[in-house]
């Protein structure tokens, strides 16, 4: 068992055993020795491996050779990567894009379509599903990751381990993983159920009973497995007073950035400040003293020549950026702001209805454009890597309901061709719409019957715009307008039945459209009042969620 003693020389050329060469034998590289005691090693553009006297185990060469785990060596050729015995044999005949090593009788491996699955101990895939990654086994179970980049366990047989999903998730270490949701991390145990209610920055792993844990303020403390704190390790960096007093001045930032877009800074980028003062119509000190609080808030920086660019963050508040924010700072620091003024109001009433903000938008051409290409860019992010999950099939006539300039349902006909797309919205609105929208625009209030027959609509961040009854009411009108077999696809972020996540979301929609954000719960509780029943949730790479509804 001289392989076991054996350790890489500090060159990387040969094995030593007690700082003494192995064998005579030098090589451009060479790896630790693994049962049954051979080691790979690398020479003139030729892989293999060899045993402790540095002789070949066979007379194969490959491109890269890795180590032997549980009897089995990944190789790479120049056909792909596959598996190999110790004498050189292959495991099996196909060849992959990637492949791993075999921990607890799997191995994870990568097809040509970039798609991760496990192989059984003789190469062979455990199940027919690909994810988009696949992890190594651990406790009898491997992290996987789907399509929308969330992540769960799977059995050895490649089953759902619990069926429960994660933003972030790791193997499990005596009986606990590692687990990240929208409030922060946490551990889960083998039923994917956290074993406590805090969350936090950063967890590691328990060890005999105990993980060290990062808080959101900074502050490290070791916790038991109930999430109690044992001990302190380092206080918070960053206090409760200050952090409080970083909130309450929150409007800072927004006022800022609005008034640079409407000096018209962003747009006189590059540029110096004697330049920007002057285009802008400011005294040089006075953009001086923004210019500062910008490059604070990290939306410019300022170049070795003296010069003023826009970061990549700063970029998104030029006018002609293809996801403008600019219209987007001058909403939230002007009208908008005006409204959250009533939140106190809205908070004590039993019934909140502000004057409708879409009317009122409608009304003022100018308004109108600046607040949907506000909602545009939004769309433009939140809405393409979605598109292809909407519940449309070809031929489809589709109405997106609510649906302003209609940036969604340009990417619905862009996808499918040849569907008729239909976009129900106030009038004045289809005026800020570009003229090669490929859609037909319908001016109609959504809350009376729709001058249209479809197969399938779309609520686009609409819903949450109304209280329940109006909500409902638009459910109602959307079924009554549905074809046989018609659906109906909500496009909203689904807040959770727990957590805070989308707390402040929900007191905006309050405060400026007497509106609110929904559970899955809220969501199956309004269609089933609209005679529509819940379908499925379909999850997406974006914030917002695909909800699939039918006639009851």
């Amino acid at each position: 068992m001289e392989w076991q003693r054996a350790r890489v020389a500090e060159d990387g050329t040969h094995h030593v055993v007690s700082g003494e060469p192995l064998y005579d034998e030098r090589f451009d590289e060479v790896l630790a020795f693994h049962a049954p005691g051979l080691a790979p090693v690398r020479r003139a553009g030729e892989a293999f491996h060899v045993d402790v006297r540095g002789r070949a185990a066979y007379p194969r060469r490959f491109e890269r050779t890795f180590g032997f785990y549980e009897g089995r060596a990944a190789v790479r050729g120049r056909e792909g990567w596959h598996h190999i015995l110790p004498d050189g044999t292959d495991l099996y005949h196909e060849r992959h894009a990637w492949c791993g090593n075999y921990q607890h009788d799997r191995c994870a491996f990568r097809d040509d379509r970039g798609l991760y699955g496990h192989l059984d101990p003789g190469g062979r895939p455990i199940s027919a599903t690909r994810w988009r990654y696949a992890g190594d086994f651990r406790e009898g179970s491997a992290v996987v990751q789907a399509e929308d980049g969330r992540s769960t366990h799977v059995r050895a047989d490649g089953a759902l381990l619990h069926g429960l999903w994660f933003v972030d998730l790791d193997v499990f270490h005596k009986g606990f993983a590692r687990a990240r949701d929208a409030s922060g991390w946490t551990h889960v145990d083998r039923a994917g159920r956290a074993t406590y209610a805090r969350r936090f920055a950063a967890v590691e792993p328990f060890y005999n009973g105990q993980a060290r844990v990062e808080r959101f303020d900074g502050g490290r403390e070791v916790i038991d497995e109930r999430g109690d704190t044992i001990v302190e390790i380092r206080p918070a960096r960053a206090t409760d007073f200050a952090a409080l007093s970083g909130d309450l001045v929150g409007h800072w930032r927004t006022d800022t950035l609005a008034a640079a877009v409407s000096l018209g800074v962003f747009d006189g980028l590059p540029g110096a400040e004697n330049a920007l003062a002057e285009r802008c119509g400011t005294p040089v000190d006075k953009m001086r003293r923004v210019l500062r609080a910008l490059a604070e808030l990290g939306v410019v920086t300022r170049r070795s020549d003296g010069d003023f660019i826009a970061t990549p963050k700063g970029a998104f508040l030029c006018a002609d950026h293809p996801l403008t924010l600019a219209g987007a700072a001058l909403e939230y620091a002007g009208p908008l702001r005006e409204r959250w003024t009533s939140l106190a109001r809205a908070l004590r009433a039993e019934v909140h209805r502000p004057d409708d903000i879409f009317r009122e938008v409608a009304r003022s051409p100018e308004r109108c454009r600046t607040h949907h290409r506000m909602l545009e860019s939004y769309a433009r992010y939140d809405y393409e890597p979605l598109v292809a999950r909407l519940p449309i099939q070809a031929g489809d006539v589709v109405v997106d309901a609510g649906g302003g300039t209609g940036t969604l349902a340009s990417l619905v006909a862009a996808t499918w061709p040849s569907s008729r797309v239909f976009v129900l919205e106030l009038p004045g609105v289809p005026a800020a719409a570009e003229p090669s929208v490929p859609v037909r625009f319908v001016e109609t209030n959504l809350f009376e019957p729709w001058p249209v027959s479809t197969d399938v609509v779309l609520f686009a961040r609409v819903l949450h715009d109304w209280d329940d009854p109006d909500a409902i009411r638009l459910l109602v009108r959307a079924r009554d307008a549905l074809k046989p077999g018609g659906r109906i696809a909500i496009v909203e972020m689904v807040l959770d039945e727990d957590g805070p996540g989308g707390g402040l979301c929900d007191l905006h929609l309050l405060a400026v459209t007497g509106g609110r954000e929904r559970t899955c719960r809220d969501f199956e509780r309004i269609l089933d009042a609209a005679g529509l029943r819940l379908v499925r949730v379909q999850t997406t790479p974006s914030l917002p969620q695909v909800l699939v509804a039918s006639p009851a």
